[in-house]
């Protein structure tokens, strides 16, 4: 594992990273993106969605409450816990994410075309992606993604 002043740059890169592609994300915040992607994937539980994203249950829902004021989420009641909500994306909300993937993609080809390597970028994205899923796994054991 390297040492903390050599993860500094990584850290100011994936900041600035962050940035560029939340410029791309258009009507979304970078966030509200991150909460619809995750729900698009199979994530329709909002406690599920704390966990994955390490987010606070108050800012899940400040978020899921947003999306769907917007038209882009729908709650529905879960038949076998009167408690629980299920969050699916709506034909809006699948637009809007097609609309800023689109462009976020865009924006990180153009990033990666000032790449010395750019098919080692992408690979270690995905590597990146990867730990993240297994981290979110071993906060919340058992949970089935």
């Amino acid at each position: 594992m390297p040492a903390d002043a050599d993860l500094l740059p990584a850290v100011r890169a994936l900041a600035r990273a962050s940035r560029l592609l939340e410029r791309g994300c258009g009507d979304l915040s970078l966030s509200h993106y991150r909460v619809l992607s995750a729900v698009a994937a199979g994530d329709e539980r909002a406690s599920r969605l704390a966990q994955r994203l390490a987010l606070g249950k108050p800012t899940i829902s400040a978020a899921v409450d947003s999306l769907a004021i917007r038209g882009y989420l729908q709650r529905r009641a879960v038949d076998e816990d009167q408690r629980a909500v299920a969050l699916s994306v709506t034909d809006e909300g699948l637009q809007a994410l097609a609309q800023a993937e689109t462009a976020m993609t865009h924006r990180l080809a153009a990033l990666l075309a000032c790449a010395d390597r750019p098919a080692r970028v992408v690979s270690a994205l995905g590597e990146l992606e990867a730990a993240l899923d297994r981290m979110a796994d071993v906060r919340s054991p058992g949970m089935v993604r």
